[in-house]
């Protein structure tokens, strides 16, 4: 029913965020669907092997996002939201743009040049899939 959850001691990030992204990209892809319950804090704390705080700061945050809710004495529940995957795959599709922008300004490309590069990258792309 629920797809594993892991976490990387060689990510550099804290383990409540690795466990974030891992939940959103669910969602996101829908794996796990509006209104279907996910693992309770007890059983993620176990299955991944951190402490029950740091699922529940993840478990908080992605509330706090509207991912997720936590139905007092049922469970937690994917968000109901309809558009929630693809507000997701947006904002994922944003940070790796963004990422893009950072390393385009170290290496000197001006937005022009990296927007072109983009568009030549997703012209080859949507040929391949073809």
């Amino acid at each position: 029913m629920h797809s594993k959850l892991t976490i990387s001691q060689a990510d550099r990030r804290p383990m409540y965020l690795q466990l974030m992204e891992q939940i959103r990209r669910r969602v996101a892809v829908g794996d796990w669907g509006p209104g279907q319950e996910i693992p309770s804090i007890r059983v993620l704390a176990a299955s991944t092997r951190v402490s029950v705080i740091t699922i529940k700061r993840a478990f908080l945050e992605l509330e706090r996002e509207g991912v997720i809710v936590t139905r007092q004495g049922r469970g937690t529940f994917v968000a109901e939201n309809v558009d929630l995957g693809r507000d997701l795959r947006g904002r994922e599709l944003d940070e790796h743009l963004a990422a893009a922008a950072r390393i385009g300004a170290e290496l000197g490309i001006d937005s022009k040049a990296l927007a072109d590069r983009l568009r030549d990258i997703a012209e080859t792309e949507e040929e391949k899939g073809k």
